[in-house]
């Protein structure tokens, strides 16, 4: 879903402050039993374009790990995974200056 090159990967005190910041949000996208569909994609697209730092958590059946998901769904979006514990994953992208 983005065209930019990509960013150089985020350095150990960068991830650790988002890590930080992360930690006081509450999960904005639900991954359900249906797993990574096209809705939750631009679901998690909107989140990051407004908030660049989102949480995401999968319900407990889900048919993918939360490693492969979080992978998946950062690929998709243009994001960076900070961290994955659990089922909830926070995901970050920095946010594109509008011309």
């Amino acid at each position: 879903m983005t065209d930019e090159a990509p960013k150089p990967p985020l350095t150990g005190k960068e991830r650790a402050a988002l890590r930080a910041e992360a930690h006081h949000l509450r999960a904005t996208v639900h991954v359900g039993h249906q797993g990574l569909t096209g809705a939750i994609l631009a679901s998690l697209d909107d989140a990051l374009r407004t908030h660049e730092l989102v949480k995401v958590q999968l319900v407990k059946r889900a048919d993918v790990t939360i490693k492969d998901a979080a992978n998946e769904m950062a690929r998709a979006v243009g994001a960076e995974v900070v961290q994955v514990i659990g089922r909830t994953c926070s995901l970050y992208r920095e946010r594109r200056e509008e011309k």
